[in-house]
This record gives structure tokens, sequence and C-alpha cells, in this order.
């Protein structure tokens, strides 16, 4: 069979929210074929599959979408990941 999956993550050297990186990565069959970067700030496509998604997306709601999940997923994730990792060392 085939298999499709996305990798979403949260890149981080401190809580600043200036320091974190947003991306979320979208696979098929282990062969990545878009990403979104929070760095970048747009979709970039790594097939011609991805290419074709990555063009539609980035003039589409879905860009601005993804612009804010640095801020509403990655930020209180991390924030909450540090607090509980400091106390507890």
């Amino acid at each position: 069979g085939f298999r499709h999956y996305t990798v979403t993550d949260c890149e981080f050297n401190s809580s600043k929210l200036n320091d974190i990186e947003y991306t979320e990565s979208y696979y098929y069959n282990k062969l990545k074929i878009v990403r979104f970067s929070s760095s970048v700030g747009k979709f970039v496509g790594y097939t011609e599959f991805g290419i074709k998604n990555a063009e539609s997306w980035n003039n589409g709601p879905e860009v601005i979408s993804r612009r804010a999940q640095k801020e509403s997923y990655c930020f209180p994730n991390v924030g909450a990941f540090t607090e509980s990792a400091l106390t507890k060392s």
C-alpha cells in the first residue's frame, strides 16, 4: 500500500518566539513532497506534485493559516515544555 503522513515540528533553542521555527512537512511513501517553514513563510515543493500544491497553497488561505501556527501552536507548547523541563531539572 501507499503511505501519506505529515510531520509538524517546532524547533527552538529558547522560549522566545523569534527563535522558534514552525515546520509542516508532507510525505508520500517516505518522500518529502512539500514543506511549510515559518522562516521562509511559504510552502516549498520538492516533487512535481509538491510544486503544484505549493503554488496553489501559497495563493490560498492555507499559507495564511500556517503562518499563524507559530504563535498559536508552537509558542504555548514550547512555553509549557520549557517550564516543565526547567522545574524538573
